[in-house]
């Protein structure tokens, strides 16, 4: 599948490079809805609450009301994550409170599938410098994802896979990671940052790796109607 992608950031729809500088704000959340209506489902983060510095809260409630969703940022309690969906998102992606300082937080993430269905949970373990990176991409850990997948599995119903050191950049992803990735674990995976080309789609679809797209769409080097095209 192509999940094209809305990140808020202070009310307003935004592209950050690497996670740190805006690069551009794009159109109202409700039209970037209009223009993503030919896809299925949309992958939506709170920017500000995965760095905790507030959230958008409104706003989600409104895309995960009027669209098929898959939202994640600051997904820290496990009353969060089912308030979001009771707000309508078909799913949940949690990134740093999925981790401890020592591996994988077993009892959160045990609380939080019985509390919302393991089918219904994905794990974020977006990645730079080859390390998972956590609060907003702002402090490195000490594993991998290569690693630390067949550890998740028991937890989740599938992954978000972000290559942080490209991310935003236009000039193409590590198609060599995701293949690692996508032999680690039987579970859905969808690769995002640094896509860049309609190529690199189409290659992420063949190995079986779902593509979550941002940059490439909102500067118009990928082509909505083609993308829908190929998702179809």
């Amino acid at each position: 599948m192509i999940f094209p992608c809305i990140d808020l950031m202070d009310g307003k729809v935004v592209q950050l490079v690497q996670g740190r500088e805006k690069a551009l704000e794009a159109d109202s959340p409700e039209e970037m809805l209009r223009r993503f209506a030919k896809f299925p489902e949309i992958q939506v983060i709170d920017l500000d609450a995965a760095m905790g510095r507030g959230s958008n809260e409104e706003l989600v409630r409104m895309l995960a009301a009027r669209a098929v969703t898959r939202v994640g940022g600051g997904v820290r309690t496990v009353e969060r994550a089912r308030a979001l969906l009771e707000q309508g998102a078909h799913k949940v992606i949690v990134g740093t409170a999925a981790f401890t300082a020592q591996g994988i937080d077993e009892v959160f993430l045990s609380e939080l599938g019985r509390a919302i269905g393991r089918e219904r949970l994905l794990i974020a373990v977006d990645s730079k410098d080859g390390r998972i990176v956590v609060k907003g991409w702002q402090e490195a850990t000490d594993f991998t994802a290569e690693r630390m997948l067949g550890l998740l599995e028991p937890y989740c119903g599938g992954f978000l896979a972000t290559w942080v050191d490209r991310e935003g950049m236009m000039q193409g992803t590590d198609l060599a990671w995701f293949r690692r990735l996508r032999a680690a674990t039987t579970l859905e995976l969808t690769a995002a940052g640094g896509i860049t080309t309609l190529d690199e789609v189409r290659a992420l679809l063949d190995m079986n790796v779902n593509a979550a797209l941002g940059m490439a769409i909102y500067t118009g080097r990928l082509s909505l109607d083609e993308l829908a095209k190929l998702a179809a």
